[in-house]
Protein backbone atom coordinates (compact mmCIF):
# COMPACT_ATOMS: atom_id res chain seq x y z
CA UNK A 1 0.00 0.00 0.00
CA UNK A 2 2.84 2.41 0.73
CA UNK A 3 4.48 1.94 -2.54
CA UNK A 4 1.22 2.10 -4.23
CA UNK A 5 1.37 5.42 -2.41
CA UNK A 6 4.90 6.88 -2.90
CA UNK A 7 4.56 5.43 -6.83
CA UNK A 8 1.20 7.74 -6.75
CA UNK A 9 2.98 10.65 -5.40
CA UNK A 10 6.13 10.21 -7.58
CA UNK A 11 3.84 10.08 -10.54
CA UNK A 12 2.33 13.63 -9.41
CA UNK A 13 6.04 15.22 -8.98
CA UNK A 14 6.64 14.30 -12.38
CA UNK A 15 3.76 15.48 -14.63
CA UNK A 16 3.89 18.66 -12.55
CA UNK A 17 7.90 18.79 -12.96
CA UNK A 18 7.33 18.04 -16.92
CA UNK A 19 3.85 19.52 -17.43
CA UNK A 20 4.20 22.89 -14.59
CA UNK A 21 3.19 25.91 -17.24
CA UNK A 22 -0.24 23.95 -18.65
CA UNK A 23 -0.94 23.45 -14.98
CA UNK A 24 -0.20 27.09 -14.38
CA UNK A 25 -1.78 28.40 -17.38
CA UNK A 26 -5.06 26.82 -16.31
CA UNK A 27 -5.02 27.72 -12.54
CA UNK A 28 -4.52 31.70 -14.25
CA UNK A 29 -7.48 31.02 -16.77
CA UNK A 30 -9.67 29.90 -13.97
CA UNK A 31 -8.48 32.52 -11.64
CA UNK A 32 -8.80 35.16 -14.30
CA UNK A 33 -12.10 33.68 -15.35
CA UNK A 34 -13.52 34.21 -12.08
CA UNK A 35 -11.92 37.67 -11.69
CA UNK A 36 -13.38 39.27 -15.05
CA UNK A 37 -16.83 38.24 -16.80
CA UNK A 38 -14.85 39.74 -19.56
CA UNK A 39 -11.85 37.36 -19.73
CA UNK A 40 -13.89 33.90 -21.51
CA UNK A 41 -15.67 35.94 -24.13
CA UNK A 42 -15.15 34.76 -28.11
CA UNK A 43 -13.65 38.08 -28.47
CA UNK A 44 -10.96 38.77 -25.62
CA UNK A 45 -10.39 34.68 -26.73
CA UNK A 46 -9.36 35.19 -29.96
CA UNK A 47 -7.46 38.43 -29.06
CA UNK A 48 -5.33 36.47 -26.81
CA UNK A 49 -4.70 34.27 -30.07
CA UNK A 50 -3.84 37.06 -32.06
CA UNK A 51 -1.73 38.98 -29.52
CA UNK A 52 0.69 35.47 -28.53
CA UNK A 53 1.14 33.95 -32.07
CA UNK A 54 4.00 36.77 -33.16
CA UNK A 55 5.80 35.45 -29.75
CA UNK A 56 4.95 31.82 -30.22
CA UNK A 57 6.52 32.09 -33.87
CA UNK A 58 9.75 33.71 -32.58
CA UNK A 59 10.02 31.59 -29.84
CA UNK A 60 9.20 28.20 -32.03
CA UNK A 61 13.07 29.19 -34.07
CA UNK A 62 13.99 29.94 -30.56
CA UNK A 63 13.25 26.95 -29.07
CA UNK A 64 16.53 25.13 -31.44
CA UNK A 65 18.85 27.49 -30.67
CA UNK A 66 18.39 26.70 -26.77
CA UNK A 67 17.87 23.07 -26.71
CA UNK A 68 21.54 23.11 -28.07
CA UNK A 69 22.65 25.07 -25.25
CA UNK A 70 22.70 28.55 -27.44
CA UNK A 71 20.85 31.79 -26.96
CA UNK A 72 19.44 34.62 -29.59
CA UNK A 73 19.52 37.68 -28.71
CA UNK A 74 18.50 38.98 -32.21
CA UNK A 75 15.42 37.99 -32.98
CA UNK A 76 13.24 40.46 -32.69
CA UNK A 77 15.61 42.76 -34.80
CA UNK A 78 15.62 39.73 -37.16
CA UNK A 79 12.21 40.23 -37.54
CA UNK A 80 12.07 43.97 -38.07
CA UNK A 81 14.91 43.69 -40.39
CA UNK A 82 13.10 40.88 -42.27
CA UNK A 83 9.35 42.81 -42.33
CA UNK A 84 11.27 45.98 -43.44
CA UNK A 85 13.24 44.56 -46.40
CA UNK A 86 9.93 42.41 -47.65
CA UNK A 87 8.11 45.88 -47.83
CA UNK A 88 11.59 47.64 -49.38
CA UNK A 89 12.05 45.14 -52.22
CA UNK A 90 8.03 45.57 -52.88
CA UNK A 91 6.98 48.79 -52.57
CA UNK A 92 9.87 50.72 -53.56
CA UNK A 93 11.84 48.59 -56.02
CA UNK A 94 8.99 47.08 -57.55
CA UNK A 95 9.70 43.65 -56.50
CA UNK A 96 6.51 41.52 -57.60
CA UNK A 97 4.14 41.05 -54.85
CA UNK A 98 4.08 37.05 -53.91
CA UNK A 99 8.03 36.99 -53.51
CA UNK A 100 7.95 39.37 -50.34
CA UNK A 101 7.16 36.66 -48.24
CA UNK A 102 9.87 34.79 -49.98
CA UNK A 103 12.46 37.40 -49.27
CA UNK A 104 11.60 38.41 -45.83
CA UNK A 105 12.19 34.40 -45.12
CA UNK A 106 15.33 34.39 -46.61
CA UNK A 107 16.84 37.84 -44.84
CA UNK A 108 15.65 36.04 -41.73
CA UNK A 109 17.44 32.62 -42.53
CA UNK A 110 20.92 34.48 -43.61
CA UNK A 111 20.60 36.81 -40.49
CA UNK A 112 20.41 33.22 -38.29
CA UNK A 113 22.97 32.11 -40.32
CA UNK A 114 25.70 34.63 -39.93
CA UNK A 115 25.03 34.25 -36.08
CA UNK A 116 25.25 30.65 -35.79
CA UNK A 117 28.46 31.01 -38.09
CA UNK A 118 30.07 33.84 -35.91
CA UNK A 119 29.62 31.48 -32.98
CA UNK A 120 30.38 28.43 -34.18
CA UNK A 121 33.54 29.27 -36.45
CA UNK A 122 34.42 32.86 -34.92
CA UNK A 123 34.27 31.21 -31.43
CA UNK A 124 32.02 33.80 -30.65
CA UNK A 125 29.65 32.76 -27.67
CA UNK A 126 26.22 32.86 -28.58
CA UNK A 127 25.30 35.66 -26.24
CA UNK A 128 28.21 37.61 -28.02
CA UNK A 129 27.21 36.78 -31.46
CA UNK A 130 23.67 36.93 -31.15
CA UNK A 131 24.06 40.66 -29.20
CA UNK A 132 26.20 41.99 -32.05
CA UNK A 133 23.93 40.89 -34.55
CA UNK A 134 21.12 42.59 -32.74
CA UNK A 135 22.58 46.19 -33.07
CA UNK A 136 23.87 45.15 -36.76
CA UNK A 137 20.54 44.29 -37.83
CA UNK A 138 18.57 47.14 -36.08
CA UNK A 139 21.19 48.92 -37.16
CA UNK A 140 20.89 48.23 -41.11
CA UNK A 141 16.55 48.02 -40.60
CA UNK A 142 17.36 52.14 -39.97
CA UNK A 143 19.57 52.12 -42.94
CA UNK A 144 16.74 50.48 -45.32
CA UNK A 145 13.81 52.25 -43.89
CA UNK A 146 15.59 55.53 -43.68
CA UNK A 147 14.13 56.00 -40.11
CA UNK A 148 10.51 55.86 -41.55
CA UNK A 149 7.87 52.99 -41.95
CA UNK A 150 6.74 51.27 -45.54
CA UNK A 151 4.04 49.59 -45.96
CA UNK A 152 3.68 46.38 -46.79
CA UNK A 153 3.10 44.74 -49.90
CA UNK A 154 -0.58 42.78 -50.59
CA UNK A 155 0.67 39.17 -49.34
CA UNK A 156 2.28 40.55 -46.24
CA UNK A 157 -1.00 42.07 -45.45
CA UNK A 158 -2.91 39.21 -45.60
CA UNK A 159 -1.39 37.89 -43.52
CA UNK A 160 -2.26 39.96 -40.46
CA UNK A 161 -6.41 39.61 -42.17
CA UNK A 162 -8.70 36.68 -41.95
CA UNK A 163 -9.39 33.40 -43.39
CA UNK A 164 -12.69 33.31 -43.07
CA UNK A 165 -13.86 33.76 -39.16
CA UNK A 166 -10.06 32.79 -38.21
CA UNK A 167 -7.00 35.52 -38.43
CA UNK A 168 -4.02 34.68 -40.34
CA UNK A 169 -2.02 34.81 -37.26
CA UNK A 170 -3.33 32.07 -35.34
CA UNK A 171 -3.69 29.73 -38.68
CA UNK A 172 -0.18 30.98 -38.88
CA UNK A 173 1.09 30.11 -35.40
CA UNK A 174 -0.45 26.93 -35.61
CA UNK A 175 1.08 25.52 -39.11
CA UNK A 176 4.58 26.88 -37.36
CA UNK A 177 4.06 24.92 -34.59
CA UNK A 178 3.27 21.87 -35.89
CA UNK A 179 6.29 21.67 -38.49
CA UNK A 180 8.19 23.00 -35.78
CA UNK A 181 8.25 20.41 -33.32
CA UNK A 182 8.12 17.84 -36.44
CA UNK A 183 11.79 18.75 -37.39
CA UNK A 184 12.74 18.89 -33.48
CA UNK A 185 11.20 15.36 -32.36
CA UNK A 186 11.08 13.68 -35.68
CA UNK A 187 14.27 14.56 -37.64
CA UNK A 188 17.93 14.41 -37.12
CA UNK A 189 18.32 17.69 -37.15
CA UNK A 190 16.32 17.93 -33.97
CA UNK A 191 17.93 15.05 -32.86
CA UNK A 192 21.22 16.65 -33.17
CA UNK A 193 20.24 19.58 -31.58
CA UNK A 194 19.46 17.40 -28.40
CA UNK A 195 22.66 16.08 -28.44
CA UNK A 196 24.53 19.09 -28.70
CA UNK A 197 22.98 20.40 -26.14
CA UNK A 198 22.48 17.63 -23.62
CA UNK A 199 26.60 17.05 -23.90
CA UNK A 200 28.65 18.94 -26.38
CA UNK A 201 31.80 16.80 -26.04
CA UNK A 202 30.48 13.97 -26.25
CA UNK A 203 28.22 14.84 -29.31
CA UNK A 204 31.89 16.01 -30.81
CA UNK A 205 32.99 12.81 -30.11
CA UNK A 206 29.79 10.51 -31.92
CA UNK A 207 30.66 12.41 -35.11
CA UNK A 208 27.82 14.61 -34.85
CA UNK A 209 29.26 18.09 -36.57
CA UNK A 210 28.46 20.31 -33.73
CA UNK A 211 29.72 23.59 -35.82
CA UNK A 212 27.17 22.58 -38.16
CA UNK A 213 24.09 22.02 -35.87
CA UNK A 214 24.85 25.52 -34.28
CA UNK A 215 24.66 27.09 -37.46
CA UNK A 216 21.11 25.31 -38.59
CA UNK A 217 20.11 26.04 -35.50
CA UNK A 218 20.27 29.85 -35.73
CA UNK A 219 19.65 29.79 -38.79
CA UNK A 220 15.59 28.24 -38.19
CA UNK A 221 15.98 30.72 -35.41
CA UNK A 222 16.35 33.06 -38.09
CA UNK A 223 13.45 32.06 -40.70
CA UNK A 224 10.93 31.88 -37.57
CA UNK A 225 11.79 35.40 -36.36
CA UNK A 226 11.30 36.40 -40.30
CA UNK A 227 8.18 35.19 -40.45
CA UNK A 228 6.93 36.29 -37.23
CA UNK A 229 8.31 40.37 -38.33
CA UNK A 230 5.79 39.63 -41.24
CA UNK A 231 3.11 38.78 -39.35
CA UNK A 232 4.03 41.39 -37.10
CA UNK A 233 3.92 43.84 -40.48
CA UNK A 234 0.49 42.33 -41.91
CA UNK A 235 -1.33 43.65 -38.66
CA UNK A 236 -0.13 47.07 -38.75
CA UNK A 237 0.02 47.12 -42.17
CA UNK A 238 3.50 48.61 -42.35
CA UNK A 239 7.11 47.93 -41.56
CA UNK A 240 8.54 50.11 -38.90
CA UNK A 241 12.09 50.53 -37.72
CA UNK A 242 10.98 49.72 -34.28
CA UNK A 243 9.40 46.53 -34.97
CA UNK A 244 9.61 44.37 -32.16
CA UNK A 245 11.58 45.64 -30.15
CA UNK A 246 12.46 44.15 -27.08
CA UNK A 247 10.27 40.67 -28.23
CA UNK A 248 13.07 38.81 -28.16
CA UNK A 249 13.01 39.03 -24.12
CA UNK A 250 9.16 37.61 -24.27
CA UNK A 251 10.62 34.86 -26.72
CA UNK A 252 13.56 33.60 -24.54
CA UNK A 253 10.79 33.76 -21.09
CA UNK A 254 8.18 31.62 -23.53
CA UNK A 255 10.62 29.16 -24.09
CA UNK A 256 11.57 29.20 -20.32
CA UNK A 257 8.33 28.68 -19.23
CA UNK A 258 7.59 26.40 -21.12
CA UNK A 259 10.21 24.02 -19.65
CA UNK A 260 13.13 24.42 -21.69
CA UNK A 261 16.53 24.16 -19.99
CA UNK A 262 19.09 27.32 -20.63
CA UNK A 263 21.56 24.81 -20.23
CA UNK A 264 20.53 22.99 -23.24
CA UNK A 265 18.98 19.64 -24.05
CA UNK A 266 15.75 20.05 -22.96
CA UNK A 267 12.90 21.17 -24.82
CA UNK A 268 9.52 20.95 -25.95
CA UNK A 269 7.80 23.13 -28.84
CA UNK A 270 4.27 22.69 -27.26
CA UNK A 271 5.92 23.81 -23.71
CA UNK A 272 7.17 26.54 -25.84
CA UNK A 273 3.34 27.71 -26.90
CA UNK A 274 2.05 27.14 -23.37
CA UNK A 275 5.03 29.26 -22.18
CA UNK A 276 3.92 31.93 -24.61
CA UNK A 277 0.18 31.77 -23.94
CA UNK A 278 1.03 32.31 -19.96
CA UNK A 279 2.60 35.67 -20.86
CA UNK A 280 -0.32 36.47 -22.87
CA UNK A 281 -3.22 35.80 -20.86
CA UNK A 282 -0.74 37.46 -17.80
CA UNK A 283 -0.90 40.66 -20.26
CA UNK A 284 -4.29 39.82 -21.02
CA UNK A 285 -5.80 39.81 -17.53
CA UNK A 286 -4.36 42.70 -16.55
CA UNK A 287 -5.16 45.07 -19.26
CA UNK A 288 -9.00 43.37 -17.91
CA UNK A 289 -8.33 44.52 -14.44
CA UNK A 290 -7.26 48.09 -15.30
CA UNK A 291 -3.89 47.15 -13.71
CA UNK A 292 -1.13 49.67 -14.22
CA UNK A 293 1.47 48.43 -17.85
CA UNK A 294 4.54 49.35 -14.90
CA UNK A 295 3.40 46.70 -12.71
CA UNK A 296 2.77 44.48 -15.52
CA UNK A 297 6.66 44.65 -16.12
CA UNK A 298 6.99 43.86 -12.94
CA UNK A 299 4.39 40.57 -13.03
CA UNK A 300 6.49 39.69 -15.90
CA UNK A 301 9.44 39.78 -14.53
CA UNK A 302 8.86 37.74 -11.35
CA UNK A 303 7.37 34.90 -13.25
CA UNK A 304 10.50 34.75 -15.42
CA UNK A 305 12.42 34.72 -12.46
CA UNK A 306 10.28 31.70 -11.21
CA UNK A 307 10.59 29.83 -14.55
CA UNK A 308 14.65 30.46 -14.71
CA UNK A 309 14.63 29.20 -10.78
CA UNK A 310 12.50 26.61 -10.96
CA UNK A 311 14.71 25.51 -14.23
CA UNK A 312 18.09 25.47 -11.90
CA UNK A 313 16.31 23.18 -8.77
CA UNK A 314 15.00 20.49 -11.60
CA UNK A 315 18.47 20.48 -13.06
CA UNK A 316 19.97 20.07 -9.56
CA UNK A 317 17.40 17.25 -8.89
CA UNK A 318 18.28 15.65 -12.06
CA UNK A 319 22.37 15.86 -10.87
CA UNK A 320 21.41 14.51 -7.45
Amino acid sequence: MNAAAKQRHFDLKSFLANNGALVGLVVLCIALWIATPHFLTGPNLMNIGIQVSTIAVMAFGLTFVIVAAGIDLSVGSVAALSAMVSAYWTTTAGLPDGVSILVGLAVGAMSGLVTGMMSAYGKLPTFIASLAMLTIVRGLTLVVSDGRPISTSESVSFLGSNLGPVPMPIIVMVVTGLIAAFVLNRTIIGKNAFAVGGNTEAARLSGIPVKRVLVTVFAISGLFAGLAGMLLAGRLDSAQPTLATGYELDAIAAVVIGGASLAGGVGRISGTLVGALVLAVIRNGLNLLSVSSFWQQVVIGVVIALAVGFDVIRRKNVRH
